[in-house]
């Protein structure tokens, strides 16, 4: 959750409270703090050029690209929140190099 206005829309924060999911608060729209986009970007990697015929094969293909990508990625991103957090506070909340 970034507060992006779709990600907290009535209906999304009805959705996380009925299933009693605590967020936590977030700078809006921080993609500096936010390793989730580079996964994004990991995923596009992995899809570009392949074309689906319908809703039910793309889905498929994006969960096998998710699932093929190495839990090392996930980890690396991982390990740099703490100098995510710390390029955050040196640029006094500027964007960074990440």
């Amino acid at each position: 959750q970034d507060n992006d206005p779709k990600h907290t829309s009535g209906h999304v924060a009805n959705w996380f409270r009925r299933r009693r999911v605590d967020l936590l608060e977030w700078p809006s729209q921080s993609p500096d703090l936010n390793p989730i986009e580079h996964m994004w970007e990991e995923l596009e990697r992995r899809l570009k050029g392949v074309r689906a015929s319908n809703a039910n094969q793309k889905f498929a293909q994006l969960e096998a690209a998710w699932k093929s990508i190495p839990m090392t990625v996930v980890q690396t991103l991982l390990n740099s929140m703490p100098r995510r957090c710390q390029a955050v506070i040196d640029a006094k909340g500027y964007p960074t190099k990440y």
